[in-house]
């Protein structure tokens, strides 16, 4: 009885959908300048290279700049690197855009340094 119980549990684990990759067409890949942030849906994913260039007012917004342009940018205290960087730094930001009524910006999950 244990064992049909622990088969009916485990099944699910072993089955085709679960093993799938997941779906890989358009839309798929993570926008990766600001220009094309800028105009991609909420909660697309993003990975930016580039500068963040200022700090903004609220505590955690910061102004990030690539060739295409800039965004406002939302990196939490726990996100940021252990190492202080500036706005000559080059950094990699993974996170995703947040579409406002008025703006969009990025959540940031990750800033990476890159020099």
């Amino acid at each position: 009885m244990k064992t049909r119980y622990l088969a009916l549990l485990l099944a699910p684990l072993f089955t085709t959908g679960a093993m799938a990759a997941g779906y890989t067409g358009p839309g798929a890949q993570p926008v990766t300048t600001v220009a094309a942030a800028n105009d991609a849906a909420d909660d697309t994913p993003v990975v930016l290279q580039g500068f963040v260039v200022k700090k903004l007012n609220n505590d955690d917004k910061y102004e990030f700049k690539d060739a295409s342009g800039t965004i406002t940018v939302e990196i939490d205290n726990e996100d940021l690197p252990a190492v202080a960087f500036n706005d000559k730094t080059k950094v990699k930001l993974t996170g995703e855009v947040e579409k406002n009524l008025m703006s969009r910006e990025i959540d940031v999950d990750l800033v990476e340094i890159i020099n």
